[in-house]
């Protein structure tokens, strides 16, 4: 009986270190499947129940820009459709009457 039970086992393979790299998703359990999931990003205009984005208000605006002057993406942001259209056209008023720079600081 012992013989023929090791004979209908398989052999056993290489050891697994399963030791918790960055993309193993080891016995930590810190990422499951190589995903990090982050927390998911809310609208603040939607947060605040703002009407309408004010070109004017230049300090608001800056918040979403580069640092060498690109509007920054939704992805990003975490700003709804809705808003991202209007922030877009605010911006690009506010960098027509100065208010914004079309390009960011050199640095040199």
């Amino acid at each position: 009986m012992g013989d023929q039970d090791q004979e209908r086992m398989p052999a056993a393979g290489p050891a697994r270190s399963g030791g918790g790299g960055p993309r193993s998703g080891g016995p930590r359990g810190e990422r499951r499947g190589g995903k990090f999931m982050p927390r998911p990003k809310v609208c603040q205009f939607c947060v605040d129940k703002v009407k309408t984005i004010d070109y004017k208000q230049a300090d608001q605006l800056r918040r979403f820009l580069s640092d060498r002057g690109k509007i920054r993406p939704r992805r990003q942001t975490g700003t709804c459709a809705r808003h991202q259209r209007h922030l877009t056209i605010a911006i690009k008023r506010a960098r027509h009457l100065a208010l914004l720079p079309f390009v960011g600081q050199a640095s040199r």
